[in-house]
């Protein structure tokens, strides 16, 4: 663990200049994340650069899911599991990577989770998926909305970008009790995808105006 905090911090280090010189992007709301604590980032998902985005935006350590096939170059999983990444079986009900997932929260940690589930390939936003609710529900942890917006040339593969984070929402807050139901994590699901379509409004409108 210890070497992986270093190569996280190096890593942060060699690519905040890149990523600033390249998407030019603007961060609203950073301080938004807590210091400490274990919690879930929800997230839109645009393209490849969202995780390292989100984790430049913002001072935490930010963990997440990324799809088995990436793991298979032993170099390339080294690198990628030592900036946050781990594997999940997509398409099937991995209980492997769930449980991973909340053993990151348990230990205090920010369990990053995109909350369509994929990327958009035309950069709407999609319906949101029950599993980010699911993990709140059964952690009884709270999420922080955010949303990346494209505020450049969307045809461009380096557009700027907006950097969004929403205050944390609490269990309470989302409705979501410890035995609660599908609804309660349909209902829930829909509110966290509601504060990042506000985000994405706002965001459009402010770069409207500038």
């Amino acid at each position: 663990m210890g070497q992986s905090k270093v190569l996280y911090s190096i890593g942060k280090v060699i690519l905040l200049p890149v990523y600033k010189l390249i998407y030019r992007y603007k961060v609203i709301g950073a301080e938004n994340m807590p210091a400490e604590g274990g919690l879930i980032l929800a997230s839109n998902h645009l393209s490849f650069s969202d995780p390292v985005l989100l984790g430049l935006a913002q001072k935490r350590r930010l963990y997440f899911m990324a799809k088995s096939e990436l793991f298979k170059n032993k170099f390339f999983s080294f690198i990628i599991r030592s900036l946050g990444a781990f594997p999940v079986e997509r398409g099937a009900g991995d209980g492997k990577a769930i449980k991973t997932g909340e053993d990151i929260i348990r230990e205090g940690n920010v369990m990053t989770i995109f909350l369509e589930g994929g990327r958009s390939k035309n950069g709407e936003l999609m319906r949101p998926r029950s599993g980010c609710a699911l993990v709140a529900q059964q952690m009884q942890v709270p999420v922080i909305p955010a949303c990346i917006t494209i505020t450049g040339n969307p045809k461009h593969r380096f557009a700027k970008r907006v950097i969004h984070f929403s205050k944390p929402l609490s269990p309470e807050e989302l409705g979501l009790t410890p035995d609660g139901g599908r609804r309660e994590l349909k209902n829930a699901s829909n509110a966290i995808m509601g504060e990042i379509k506000k985000m994405r409004e706002a965001d459009r409108v402010d770069n409207k105006k500038g």
